[in-house]
């Protein structure tokens, strides 16, 4: 067994219908390629599209399906991963509760996503908890599963910071039990003198002059003892840091190469834009769209020479073309040798080539309630995992009566 596939990887996408070549490009081909590296659990964050469309919550539901049905046409492979919709395991919504009682709402604040999305949809009131709250909520699905890796891009990393926060300030709330000191004795006491000893002596010299090296050798040293549980072994290990059991981890931010896809007027691909190709378009659709793209401004007539830098069909043919096409089209487009229908068409081919397997197997899944069984046997899954660390959590809490 690959041993990450031990490791647990989330990730979740808010529910907005059809998907188009930016979800493609910026999230479901590393989906895909994680699955078959990592213990993956995809989500339909419902909840999370509350925060902004509260006032059309009608809109989400037949939105999850659209694209879930994307996700299992690109490849996302249920057999391996496990898809769930946020909103069937309530445990998501109870940890957001009880982290919301210890979370100063200044940490909220300072998330940069916070401000950003307040200016760029003004035309909805966020004056909301939903909304100030959501960096939480996602704390939440993250640390429900005990993930130890999630896939986001730069500008989401201080969602992961956050995350880690939260985590680190709960596990020194809840992570000392009762008998702590008396827990830690009688595990030291289960290790040989020789053992014990060298374990103290590298403890104080970690913690008294900060080796890391000390440290190194005093985890080794915990971790070949026979003679020690799991527990006691969890609880020297954070001894020699000087915390308290680790009841939510801290994950990781898995960075995902930056792919930024066009859309067809040269902004971002977005449908607040109009300017998406969907992965189920059809062919016709796609070689109208590609066609009728606006390119270089100053290229009116046939005969006038371009300049593909400026123009929106070259950031496409960065994506699909080879060097001996990209050649072709800085030569051809700037010397009138080639017209604008020439310059797309190989675009145009690229695209339906790569959409076409993609867009036959969203059709055969369209029309199959297999979807509902796939999403109905992940939730039941996904919640059996989410209500073990419930149970956790309740239990530090001393809130199990």
């Amino acid at each position: 067994m690959n041993p990450l596939q031990s490791q647990r990887v989330l990730s979740g996408m808010r529910p907005t219908g059809q998907l188009h070549l930016g979800h493609y490009h910026g999230v479901l081909r590393n989906w895909v390629q994680l699955q078959h590296q990592y213990h993956c659990f995809f989500f339909v964050a419902d909840w999370h599209a509350l925060t902004t469309e509260y006032e059309n919550p009608q809109t989400i539901a037949p939105n999850i399906w659209d694209m879930v049905i994307d996700w299992l046409a690109v490849g996302i492979d249920p057999e391996i991963a496990t898809l769930f919709i946020q909103s069937r395991v309530p445990e998501h919504a109870e940890l957001h509760l009880l982290l919301s009682m210890i979370t100063p709402l200044s940490w909220l604040e300072r998330v940069p996503t916070y401000k950003d999305q307040q200016q760029k949809l003004k035309d909805k009131d966020l004056s909301t908890y939903g909304f100030l709250g959501y960096p939480l909520l996602q704390s939440a699905d993250i640390l429900i599963y005990k993930a130890t890796q999630v896939p986001v891009g730069e500008d989401q990393v201080p969602h992961v910071e956050i995350t880690r926060e939260v985590a680190r300030h709960f596990n020194h709330l809840y992570g000392y039990e009762s008998n702590y000191e008396s827990l830690i004795d009688l595990a030291i006491k289960k290790m040989d003198k020789k053992s014990a000893k060298t374990y103290q002596q590298l403890r104080n010299k970690f913690q008294e002059q900060g080796d890391s090296a000390a440290l190194v050798e005093a985890k080794s040293l915990v971790e070949i003892q026979q003679n020690l549980a799991i527990q006691d072994q969890e609880r020297l290990i954070n001894y020699l840091e000087g915390t308290g059991k680790t009841i939510l981890p801290e994950p990781q931010a898995l960075l995902t190469p930056a792919a930024r896809m066009p859309g067809l007027d040269g902004q971002k691909m977005s449908k607040s834009y109009g300017n998406t190709i969907t992965l189920r378009d059809s062919s016709d659709q796609i070689s109208k769209k590609i066609k009728t793209m606006p390119t270089d401004p100053a290229r009116v007539r046939r005969t006038d020479p371009g300049n593909p830098d400026k123009c929106p069909v070259w950031q496409f043919h960065l994506l699909y073309s080879n060097d001996e096409i990209k050649q072709w089209v800085q030569t051809g487009c700037r010397s009138a040798n080639i017209g604008c229908i020439d310059c797309k068409q190989p675009v145009i081919e690229a695209m339906q080539a790569e959409l076409q397997p993609i867009r036959e197997r969203g059709e055969e899944y369209a029309h199959k309630n297999i979807v509902h069984e796939i999403i109905h046997e992940g939730s039941i899954k996904a919640q059996k995992i989410a209500h073990q660390t419930i149970i956790e959590v309740r239990e530090a809490m001393g809130l199990n009566n």
